[in-house]
């Protein structure tokens, strides 16, 4: 018998992250989200997710320096993006122009393990500055250059917005960085693990990651999520446009996951740094209608929010445009992905599955002439 989507089979080993989707719990390496999210960088984590432990200061300096260095486009990159046809959406934008980035690397024929770590440090700098310049020269702007002593939270949101965050909102999505950086087997990091497992090249598996990562019912769901928060507008208005669509079977966008069963642990910080968010700019609109959706999903479908859900309200207080949501996912999911590319090679079998065959059988060759 086969099982529809590999929903509860054990495709691979690994020591990145794992899931207890019952009791809501996420951990990377051995270190429980919350603990993270309150107390560590999103570089921190980086290094966690790739190195297995938490860095010492000296080795976490050194990785700061190395992406630092390695966060400016190149050029002929940015003439790339420049020239693609205007009003393109970014999602195909970036997959083209990240792919495009191999081009441009001088490990790009090494396959070994130190080239390949060194391709994880300039993809990981790099993602972040590729989506803000996708969406400077959408708005006909110059993309910036970066400060390599800044994180990759502040060149971010510098590089997105023209100015310079302030320490609550790079502190935010610093943790929204941390939040989304792995979360174990999802669709992306399998498609990134089955193209490294024919020991294709680093670049082939993370832009295999980002076609996946696209979709709406992976990372596209975020922005689905804001849609909807715009449409119903104020909180008064959610129970019956919740009820309604529901009503016509249509799917609330950003609640129930295939493998949390409870509340998803990266909702739970995302709803708090929301919520702070919306107090700090005295507007609670978004927030209140998001916890009012939450309320009335919860009681007609018994539906926890997932990551997606309240990433929506706390990346549109950032003042980050929609469109941007799930490029903004690569920006951290990159991190994981190259975990877990790392791992593949490192430990590598090629993934071939079978198929459970349903189709006919001792069918015979009929010419074209007799066929009816």
């Amino acid at each position: 018998m086969s099982d529809q989507g590999l929903e509860g089979v054990v495709a691979t080993s690994s020591a990145i992250c794992d899931i207890d989707g019952i009791n809501g719990v996420l951990i990377y390496r051995g270190y429980d989200i919350h603990d993270l999210a309150q107390h560590a960088t999103f570089e921190e984590v980086v290094y966690l997710l790739w190195n297995g432990e938490l860095p010492t200061r000296a080795q976490l300096d050194d990785l700061k320096r190395r992406l630092g260095a390695s966060m400016a486009l190149p050029k002929e990159v940015v003439e790339l993006i420049e020239g693609f046809p205007k009003g393109s959406p970014p999602n195909p934008v970036l997959r083209t122009a990240f792919s495009a980035l191999a081009l441009y690397d001088p490990d790009r024929d090494d396959n070994s393990p130190e080239a390949n770590y060194r391709k994880a440090i300039r993809a990981t700098a790099r993602m972040g500055p590729l989506v803000a310049a996708i969406q400077r020269v959408a708005e006909g702007k110059q993309p910036l250059e970066p400060d390599p002593s800044r994180s990759i939270a502040h060149n971010f949101m510098y590089l997105l917005q023209g100015k310079r965050p302030d320490e609550v909102t790079e502190r935010v999505f610093d943790v929204a960085l941390i939040l989304h950086a792995d979360h174990e087997l999802n669709a992306s990091t399998f498609a990134a693990r089955v193209t490294a497992a024919t020991l294709s090249d680093f670049y082939s598996a993370i832009t295999s990651a980002l076609g996946a990562l696209f979709g709406p019912l992976h990372g596209g769901a975020n922005a689905a999520a804001i849609k909807m928060l715009r449409e119903i507008g104020t909180p008064d208005r959610a129970e019956a446009w919740v009820k309604a669509a529901l009503g016509r079977h249509e799917r609330i966008m950003g609640f129930g996951h295939r493998v949390y069963k409870t509340y998803d642990p990266r909702a739970a910080e995302l709803k708090k740094m929301s919520k702070a968010l919306a107090e700090k700019q005295g507007n609670l609109a978004l927030y209140d209608t998001s916890v009012e959706i939450e309320r009335v999903v919860q009681s007609e479908k018994r539906l926890y929010p997932n990551v997606d859900f309240y990433s929506a309200s706390t990346y549109t207080a950032l003042n980050i445009p929609g469109p941007l949501f799930t490029p903004i996912f690569a920006v951290s999911r990159i991190a994981g992905w190259s975990a877990h590319v790392l791992e593949q090679y490192a430990h590598n079998r090629l993934i071939r599955p079978r198929a459970e065959y349903i189709g006919d059988r001792g069918r015979t060759y009929v010419p074209i002439d007799r066929r009816g």
